[in-house]
């Protein structure tokens, strides 16, 4: 049976009587600090229309929201105890599960089903292959989750990297060193440089060509939410009502793309309202719209294609263990069944 918000509101405060969030739920809110993956843009959108929505406050929970500085970062910001909740990149994830799996932290609901990682480039320039990005100069922010996976990506590409240099400058300035070609090429996801370069005045389509990491065989999820195991473990039915809570406002933002967009603006007045909702469509298309989740449902891996991701991360980093899949996604906080997304656009 289907629960409405309120039934489960219901259920939510019940079962957190019998857990250490207990005083929290019945005295006032418990707060969770969650770092985003990027600064406020159109596919922040469904965060911003939970909390203004009052699903959060439904279930018991404060959201405090940061602007981050790349989905790679995010990872390690939760697994040092910075923040509770991180929209980050799983396989950064998967790689600190490898090397330190009492630091890492769990994924609780996998939303980027599609690998976006790409090395942008001027289609004017001479690069049109991997190989071609031998000896270049390229660049991006340390953090940018297809940087830290530019080595995993030179193994399965048969790059060799002895001859290629690393540039790294701030987010705000990829666009800027590529256009200018201060870089030969720069490191991102394939919709944030061709949103943002559209920004600064660049039409990406005929301007840019993207050398995708899938295009070469790593077919690998990307970001996900990510709690610390503290909080998994010692408030369950809080992760629950906050993946709930998302989900309610990824279902909103489906509904109605111009009350997202407008939820992005209000904390974010100075962006582009027509760019980010291009960019939050291009986001639903281009990097969560696997045919799997007709079967799945959005935040719930494929099982063997997620376990085959684990393997071409630890092969192609050399990483000294190959985690379990539990080690790193669990379902178990994950909506009912029922109340899941099947179907994006």
């Amino acid at each position: 049976m289907k629960l409405n918000r309120r039934q489960f509101t219901q259920l939510a405060g019940a079962s957190l009587a019998t857990t250490l969030a207990a005083p929290a739920i019945a005295q006032g809110k418990t707060k969770l600090n969650m770092i985003l993956n990027w600064r406020y843009q159109g596919p922040q959108a469904w965060f911003f229309l939970a909390q203004d929505k009052g699903y959060f406050d439904e279930v018991g929970i404060e959201m405090v929201m940061d602007q981050g500085s790349g989905s790679g970062a995010a990872v390690g910001q939760v697994a040092g105890g910075a923040y509770d909740v991180g929209f980050g990149d799983v396989n950064a994830l998967i790689q600190l599960a490898a090397e330190k799996p009492e630091e890492a932290p769990i994924n609780v609901y996998q939303m980027y089903n599609t690998p976006p990682f790409t090395v942008g480039v001027l289609s004017s320039s001479d690069i049109k292959t991997a190989k071609d990005l031998e000896g270049r100069l390229l660049g991006g922010s340390a953090n940018d989750g297809a940087l830290k996976l530019f080595p995993a990506f030179a193994s399965v590409a048969g790059i060799d990297t002895s001859g290629v240099e690393i540039m790294n400058f701030k987010s705000n300035l990829r666009e800027q060193m590529l256009r200018t070609e201060q870089v030969e090429g720069v490191f991102g996801y394939v919709n944030t440089i061709r949103f943002s370069a559209m920004l600064s005045g660049m039409n990406p389509d005929e301007d840019i060509r993207f050398i995708k990491f899938s295009d070469y065989g790593m077919d690998l999820y990307s970001n996900a939410m990510i709690v610390s195991k503290t909080l998994a473990t010692e408030n369950p039915e809080l992760v629950k009502g906050m993946n709930w809570a998302i989900n309610e406002g990824i279902k909103d933002t489906l509904a109605d793309m111009d009350a997202a967009i407008d939820a992005v603006a209000s904390r974010e007045p100075l962006i582009d309202k027509e760019v980010e909702k291009l960019r939050l469509i291009a986001t639903l298309q281009d990097e969560m719209n696997a045919p799997e989740i007709a079967e799945t449902g959005l935040g719930n891996p494929d099982e063997e294609r997620f376990k085959r991701a684990i393997g071409i991360v630890v092969e192609a980093r050399g990483l000294p263990r190959t985690p379990d899949m539990s080690e790193v996604f669990t379902p178990e906080f994950l909506p009912p069944a029922e109340d899941r997304i099947y179907k994006l656009l």
